[in-house]
């Protein structure tokens, strides 16, 4: 078969895993699940890190938190943080979703949904650290805390947690959320009983700033190996997936490979280094179909071209190749199109295709 692959390694996941809980101790680790696990396909990333061990999962929406509980086979916590419908709050509650909730307006909503359904919500408050990304301003953190309190009374939510994000745009920045999230738990703790769950970093902040992790870290790109976009190496942490495709053609000094824009490979990517079994070789042109590479001694059709991986065969990551065209390696995995095959490899043998 001539459709190019994205080969996902599923020993490299529960490493990546293993290495990121060990580092972040006693911090808890929750992976996060969101664009289809980075394009690695959601079924997949849940069942290996389930069997890595993992008890919290992040999702961005509730839909994609319904599908992870779907594919769970133990009791696990589920977070989604987007701000819901009705319906969909709904389904959380049926579902046992953990809700971020940032605004009085959601809040309120959720309070009345829990008391429709006779169900009770679990609610993570988010204060507006000053990134300004849908969160409770520290002017309005007394009503909210009020109102979460009341219907704790009431029996209608759990507060659970007291959560944010960060810039990750300078130390100086971070610091200063972190100190407005200090505030906020202060505040929250006048009131009653402190929240279980406090969480304020991701992946970068979880990994280099350990003064600003919280009872729990959400860490999504790290775990899949995917490094930050002008940030240096992650030790110990290697790709999770590499995409290939096959030689198909070879015309006087250049090779043709079958994975094009079509597949969502940017044009713009031309002029990279790719991996072939000669080494380290130059993309010379991305076509709709069909992409041109320098060739090498010996080159014939069948032979495997490594866009990106781990770097084992002259490749670039692929964090390397959304820096040449300035945006993030998530980019580069979740515009890849289904035409891509997912193929699960672990420990070096295919296991059969993955599902995305």
């Amino acid at each position: 078969m001539n459709r190019p692959e994205l080969r996902l390694h599923g020993d490299r996941l529960r490493s990546n895993i293993e290495a990121i809980g060990e580092r972040i101790a006693p911090s808890a680790l929750m992976v996060v699940m969101k664009d289809d696990a980075y394009g690695h396909g959601l079924v997949w990333a849940v069942e290996t890190a389930e069997r890595a061990g993992v008890s919290w999962y992040g999702s961005y929406d509730v839909a994609g938190g319904v599908e992870i509980r779907r594919v769970l086979e133990r009791p696990a916590r589920v977070f989604a943080w987007a701000t819901a419908t009705d319906d969909e709050i709904d389904e959380a509650l049926y579902r046992d979703i953990d809700l971020g909730v940032g605004t009085q307006e959601y809040l309120e909503r959720v309070v009345s949904r829990a008391r429709v359904l006779g169900r009770r919500a679990r609610v993570h408050l988010k204060i507006d650290t000053g990134l300004h990304r849908n969160g409770i301003l520290p002017e309005d953190w007394t009503a909210a805390i009020a109102t979460v309190r009341a219907a704790e009374q009431a029996g209608l939510a759990e507060f659970v947690g007291v959560w944010s994000h960060l810039a990750e745009a300078s130390d100086a920045e971070d610091d200063d959320a972190r100190a407005a999230f200090v505030d906020a738990v202060r505040v929250t703790r006048e009131t009653g009983d402190e929240p279980a769950v406090l969480h304020l970093t991701a992946s970068a902040a979880s990994w280099w700033r350990p003064e600003l992790r919280g009872t729990l870290s959400r860490i999504g790109a790290f775990c899949y190996g995917i490094r930050s976009a002008d940030g240096p190496d992650l030790d110990g942490l290697r790709p999770v997936a590499e995409l290939v495709a096959r030689v198909t053609a070879v015309e006087g000094d250049g090779v043709e490979i079958s994975i094009g824009a079509f597949d969502g490979v940017p044009s713009t990517l031309a002029g990279v280094a790719v991996g072939t079994p000669a080494g380290a070789r130059v993309l010379r042109e991305i076509g709709e179909t069909a992409s041109i590479v320098e060739g090498w001694p010996g080159a014939s059709v069948g032979d495997l071209v490594h866009l990106f991986g781990a770097g084992d065969h002259g490749e670039g990551t692929a964090t390397d190749l959304a820096e040449r065209i300035g945006t993030v390696g998530e980019e580069i995995l979740t515009r890849l199109t289904p035409r891509v095959r997912r193929v699960v490899v672990d420990e070096g043998r295919s296991t059969g295709p993955g599902q995305h």
